[in-house]
């Protein structure tokens, strides 16, 4: 592939890392948005994005109204994965929408929902989470699927129209060709939905990333040395680097049998050597704010 044409906007060179330090699932209880107010804090994260369907988006919310600097976009969510802990659609309750299971819940996983979702009903869910978070004061930076659902040919369309409308970085459609998008396991017909979008979002403008990594959520062990060998591996070009990061508190161990990698998360960018080290590393934090500024000159 070419260079990322959003390198140079950004005064960037050709072979520059750039990298978003993002923190997923803000709001989804009270554990992920105090451990996100002390990360903001102390600088070294540079986006995030919240669970509009969830009980601590109205928190999370008057936090974003308060700072209106976050750099805080919409985690879009179809489904809600834990066992005792669950939120549902937003924009109905009518099961023929497909947007439910047999609780009243999003399904927990996404073959699911992707199987039985009605297209339009699910484009109204994204839409109204988009909405709601901007009526109740979220400047929005960009929009991303939790646990990836939306990465379907059922929603991706809608998803990137919705990014057009609202005129915010579709950060879950990165560059490249029908090759590149097969190769990180999608199936021909989305492979080719995919690079087409890419294609032609870059060609009318809209930035673009060129890699995704995330620190795994099963290997909360050696926190600190899983994220300094990711930061000195990242190639040339714009890496999403996601953490899901949360204080460890009694309801988060309720709720989480991975609570342990959150924690680690949290704890580990709270850390002067890692900030250090990418210092060090020659690595450029970004935000999704200047991505979305791009979109709207």
């Amino acid at each position: 592939m070419q260079p990322n044409p959003t390198l140079k906007k950004l005064g960037l060179a050709d072979n520059d890392r750039a990298v978003i330090i993002h923190v997923d699932d803000v709001g989804m209880c009270e554990a992920t948005l105090s451990a996100f107010d002390d990360l903001m804090d102390f600088g070294l994260i540079s986006s995030a994005a919240v669970m509009v369907p969830c009980p601590w988006f109205p928190q999370t919310a008057a936090y974003c109204r308060k700072h209106p600097e976050v750099d805080m976009g919409v985690h879009l969510t179809l489904t809600s994965e834990w066992d005792g802990y669950r939120w549902g659609p937003i924009s109905t309750r009518n099961p023929s929408s497909g947007l439910m299971d047999d609780e009243g819940y999003f399904y927990r996983r996404q073959p699911p929902v992707q199987e039985r979702a009605d297209e339009a009903a699910a484009r109204a869910e994204m839409k109204a989470q988009i909405d709601r978070a901007l009526a109740a004061g979220v400047d929005a930076t960009h929009m991303d699927s939790h646990m990836g659902t939306i990465a379907h040919e059922k929603f991706l369309p809608a998803y990137v129209d919705l990014a057009k409308e609202y005129q915010l970085p579709p950060t879950i459609l990165f560059r490249g060709d029908k090759v590149g998008f097969r190769s990180r396991g999608l199936e021909d017909s989305l492979a080719t939905l995919a690079a087409d979008a890419s294609a032609s979002g870059e060609a009318s403008g809209v930035p673009l990333l060129d890699h995704e990594y995330g620190l795994p959520l099963d290997k909360p062990e050696d926190r600190l040395g899983q994220a300094k060998r990711a930061f000195e591996n990242l190639q040339p070009g714009i890496t999403h680097f996601y953490i899901h990061a949360a204080k460890d508190t009694p309801e988060l161990r309720a709720i989480a049998p991975d609570w342990e990698s959150r924690v680690a998360d949290y704890e580990t960018f709270l850390s002067g050597e890692l900030r250090e080290f990418i210092r060090n590393q020659g690595i450029h934090v970004i935000g999704n704010r200047v991505l979305r500024d791009l979109m709207r000159v």
